[in-house]
């Protein structure tokens, strides 16, 4: 019987294919150094999925400070446009960083255990790219620098998302110059001090709300603030209830209080005027 051809076959002597490249894939998206950042510190087999959780969360961070700072660029221009399609962008990267819990969540507390004290004083709370998205979101705290005072980049990036406006900041300057009555002490102030919610802002919104076609692009912009927030919280949500399951009211390595800390954090609001103005339409 003659041999049969699987037509699923790759035919890798076709001319096109370059097997020497100017660049290759792997050098490219420089492999061999991503790849050999997994240092375990313990014969544990689930250390290796932890390490790659956290890593991968980092990069996802990365990507989002990097669509975060241009979509307040562009608001600072009044391009909210382009604005909403980062902001949109950042919601999709949300959704990759609130499945990883699930993967997480696949570690038993006794797997844990089997590699906790190798992370020392090591802890997810020194993560600085989740402070500055923090702080780029409104949610300052001066304090909470200190933790990477012993790095001087990383400690001058997060001062300066601390001391700079948040995109809420900008937003409600934005809501200024559209000739809204929003309040002097709210656009122009120390905003490296938490964002206090105001009356006249909530009523701007109200307007906008109640009357969404005739300001339809502001509309829009502060319904994309919103999913923003509530992505934000579904991740931290999942955060605080994959801990729960793995290592239950146990402090956490950094010396916080564990999913008692985590939970107090699910009150804060980054744009508390989005949320009270549902109450009040």
């Amino acid at each position: 019987m003659p041999d049969q051809k699987n037509d699923n076959s790759i035919d890798v002597s076709d001319e096109n294919i370059h097997w020497k490249q100017d660049i290759s894939y792997g050098d490219y998206l420089d492999l061999d150094k991503l790849l050999a950042a997994q240092n375990l510190r313990s014969s544990s087999h689930d250390e290796m999925m932890f390490i790659i959780i956290h890593q991968a969360t980092e990069l996802w961070m990365k990507l989002c400070i990097h669509e975060l700072s241009q979509a307040m660029k562009e608001i600072e221009e009044g391009n909210l446009g382009p604005a909403m399609k980062m902001i949109a962008r950042i919601a999709r990267i949300q959704e990759q960083m609130i499945q990883s819990w699930s993967i997480l969540s696949t570690m038993t507390p006794k797997d844990y255990l089997g590699f906790r004290d190798s992370l020392g004083q090591s802890s997810g709370f020194q993560s600085y790219q989740y402070r500055i998205i923090e702080f780029s979101l409104g949610n300052k705290n001066a304090a909470l620098i200190k933790a990477h005072q012993d790095h001087p980049n990383r400690y001058n990036a997060v001062k300066a998302a601390l001391h700079a406006p948040s995109i809420y900041d900008l937003t409600l300057q934005l809501l200024a110059e559209h000739g809204f009555d929003i309040p002097r002490s709210c656009v122009d102030r120390d905003w490296s001090e938490p964002y206090c919610a105001n009356q006249k802002v909530e009523d701007a919104w109200r307007i906008i709300y109640k009357d969404n076609e005739a300001h339809w692009q502001l509309y829009e912009w502060a319904e994309k603030l919103v999913d923003l927030e509530h992505r934000f919280q579904s991740w931290r949500f999942a955060h605080m209830k994959t801990v729960e399951r793995i290592i239950g009211y146990r402090r956490g390595t950094g010396g916080t209080k564990g999913v008692e800390y985590l939970k107090k954090a699910l009150d804060l609001k980054f744009f508390p005027e989005l949320w009270s103005v549902r109450t009040n339409l």
